[in-house]
């Protein structure tokens, strides 16, 4: 039984940690209709700011983190206004395509800094408790699971509250609907896209940080956890927020379970799965979803008059 809570709880983590991710792409789907592939990128960029600044730099690691943020954000909105809002009107695969591209230039200048030696965050989560840990009833709980798990929540309350009351969520909202309409109703849509990056890429620097720090580090495969994001946003619906959280959770819960039970069933069964397999079981997971429901499990069907 403590075998499955840890797996569970460590799953939920890695859950979180995504859903940072795939609610930002979910954002930005309902915004301009199209799937960026920068976002995993960004997630990255984040964690190198926080390392260049309190490492390289030595500035107090709070004050980097928050820096790192902000400046994750305006790296967002800056590539919404340069490389995409000319893109208004194209073909949406052009678009997804131009994403792409944001992917291998924010990877590629993060590569050349990052070199062949990981980077630290700079972050003192590790000297916290038990090496970054406290154990309760057996479970080992990590400081940054933790707080991953309180980040995503208080994001999802804040989106939700966000959306609600405040002028520019509910712009973002009737933007999402009918980006025409919006226009003809005084919306400066061009501004609420923007927006809309802003926000992706400041939670994609959240997920950023709690894939690197800790014990963690920055690599040049980092990008590759964040990228999870991707199967989970399509396995949830492209257009849906909860659908994001609850596909992330859906592939945090089965790299933690396969983590933990792998091993065991191939010693049960005598099948060679492979060490891979936790890092290919949330895509197999995806294409059996998708086999059943092609929109998602939340997303919105479309329909195409022939």
């Amino acid at each position: 039984m403590t075998i499955f809570l840890q797996a569970s709880f460590e799953g939920l983590a890695l859950g979180a940690v995504y859903s940072l991710v795939a609610i930002g792409l979910v954002l930005i789907y309902k915004a301009m209709d199209v799937l960026s592939f920068a976002q995993p990128a960004l997630a990255v960029v984040g964690a190198g700011i926080i390392s260049a600044l309190a490492v390289d730099r030595g500035i107090n690691f709070w004050v980097a983190f928050i820096v790192a943020l902000i400046m994750t954000g305006i790296i967002g909105a800056l590539s919404e206004r340069i490389f995409l809002r000319p893109m208004v009107g194209e073909p949406v695969f052009s678009v997804a395509i131009l994403t792409l591209g944001l992917d291998v230039l924010y990877r590629t200048v993060l590569d050349n800094w990052i070199g062949v030696n990981p980077r630290y965050m700079g972050d003192p989560i590790f000297t916290w408790g038990e090496f970054g840990s406290i154990t309760v009833g057996g479970i080992v709980l990590k400081f940054q699971e933790i707080g991953a798990l309180i980040t995503a929540l208080l994001a999802v309350v804040f989106l939700g509250y966000f959306f609600k009351v405040s002028k520019y969520g509910l712009a973002m909202r009737a933007t999402s609907f009918d980006q025409e309409t919006s226009l003809a109703q005084g919306i400066n849509v061009g501004r609420i896209f923007g927006l809309v990056w802003f926000i992706a890429g400041i939670l994609a620097a959240f997920a950023g940080f709690f894939i690197t720090g800790g014990f963690n580090l920055l690599t040049q495969a980092s990008f590759i956890s964040a990228f999870r994001a991707l199967p989970a946003v399509v396995i949830g619906g492209l257009d849906s927020i909860p659908g994001a959280i609850v596909g992330s959770i859906i592939i945090g819960l089965t790299q933690g379970y396969v983590a933990y039970y792998q091993f065991p069933f191939e010693s049960f069964t005598g099948i060679n799965l492979g060490n891979g397999f936790s890092l290919l079981a949330p895509y197999l997971i995806m294409f059996v979803i998708l086999i059943v429901k092609p929109d998602g499990l939340f997303g919105t069907e479309e329909v195409e008059r022939v």
